[in-house]
């Protein structure tokens, strides 16, 4: 789940850093909407096409916009400067283009060649400040192409997607280093597929879509330092701790034990079944009629069931390995619900006064009712399983 920081949170993550983003008009957009985060006063003020510096003295915090709107030999020299010493290293540098080059050169295959040779020489260059650095390239957003103006109609979604299968292959390429890889940031033209008809333009996301990348971004980047509890998206696997191990041992051993020993008495039963007198041609009785159930066989069987349940609790909490989605609690959404239930239980009860001990039937009705209470509460904001399960027990 994506976390939605405020300014307070944005600068304590950011604080005494400098981040750059390097690229064209639609990387200012994402500038823009990034330093928002920070300071929500800002206005989109300064030359379109040319560096725009922001800082917050009170948190320490730089932020430029370097226009490079194509990747040439001067966006490279920029980058190298980064890698030589001389000049500090930015802590997060964004990086994308492609749009110009497919605009000037009028969608050429040559321009395309010449893009992959230079992505090729500033390859190396990202994926060594990645070591120290985060480096983020950023995909080109798909284009809406019955509303670009005519100076813009060779940017075609086929011609992006071309440039991106590009950036992609080469970059990491030649990493071999799983730290200091160059992260592809894709989700923007995820984005883009689903909100580009509202652009103003054809080629520039709609204001909300920008601003949700660079929650995202932010969320990439601060909440393996912030931690947030609804922040789980972007957050590195955990490690297993030390009772998860022992936990995990101790179940593995039991579900062992219990296979074993079943297998061991369910070998001894039939052995012991009846057999066929060869003489008389009679069946005899069986010595054991049912197979004897040991203590511990059956504590093992129990401890397996546990073992099951802890595990299906621990993959449910997992959202590094299953997709979660944003839930927001409401008062409405949890009692409305529970009021209607309590409704349909005032036409359908029945006459207890003596039954002094609930049944059975009746504990599982009472279980089921609680198990669907749970999940009501889970459907309108619950965050974990974990958080209801000793509704089950």
């Amino acid at each position: 789940m994506m976390h939605k920081y405020k300014n307070s949170e944005a600068k304590n993550c950011l604080i005494d850093k400098h981040v750059v983003f390097i690229g064209d008009s639609r990387i200012r957009q994402l500038f823009y909407s990034f330093i928002k985060l920070i300071n929500p006063q800002v206005k989109e003020e300064g030359i379109k096409h040319g560096n725009i510096p922001f800082e917050d003295k009170s948190a320490s915090i730089k932020v430029d916009f370097l226009w490079y709107p194509e990747v040439n030999g001067s966006m490279r020299q920029r980058i190298k400067s980064w890698t030589e010493g001389s000049v500090a290293k930015p802590h997060i540098i964004v990086v994308g283009a492609a749009t110009w080059s497919i605009k000037i050169h009028n969608g050429s295959n040559e321009a395309l060649a010449q893009y992959k040779i230079n992505i090729t020489s500033i390859a190396p260059l990202l994926e060594k400040l990645a070591i120290s650095s985060d480096v983020y390239w950023v995909l080109q957003d798909p284009v809406y192409e019955d509303m670009l103006s005519e100076s813009r109609k060779m940017i075609t979604n086929e011609k992006i997607d071309a440039y991106n299968e590009a950036a992609v292959r080469i970059l990491n390429s030649s990493s071999r280093n799983s730290k200091a890889k160059v992260k592809v940031f894709s989700v923007s033209k995820l984005i883009a597929q689903e909100t580009i008809m509202k652009s103003a333009d054809g080629l520039h996301l709609p204001e909300s879509s920008r601003d949700t990348n660079a929650m995202i971004l932010m969320n990439v980047y601060c909440n393996k330092i912030m931690k947030p509890i609804d922040g789980s998206c972007c957050q590195p696997r955990p490690p297993l701790t030390l009772i998860q191990k022992i936990a995990f041992c101790f179940f593995t051993l039991s579900i062992i034990g219990y296979l074993i020993i079943s297998l061991i008495h369910r070998n001894n039963y039939r052995k012991n079944k009846s057999c066929t007198d060869l003489e008389s041609g009679e069946e005899k009785k069986p010595a054991i009629s049912t197979p004897n159930v040991s203590t511990l066989e059956m504590l093992l069987h129990c401890f397996c069931k546990l073992g099951l349940i802890m595990t299906y609790f621990y993959l449910c909490d997992r959202a590094n390995l299953f997709m979660k989605e944003n839930k927001f609690y409401t008062h409405s959404s949890f009692f409305i619900p529970i009021i209607y239930i309590l409704v349909l239980g005032v036409f359908y009860t029945e006459n207890t006064k003596e039954t002094k001990v609930l049944n059975r039937e009746q504990t599982d009705e009472w279980k089921g009712w609680m198990q669907l209470v749970i999940l009501i509460y889970h459907i309108s904001g619950a965050s974990t399983v974990s958080d209801l399960n000793f509704f089950y027990f």
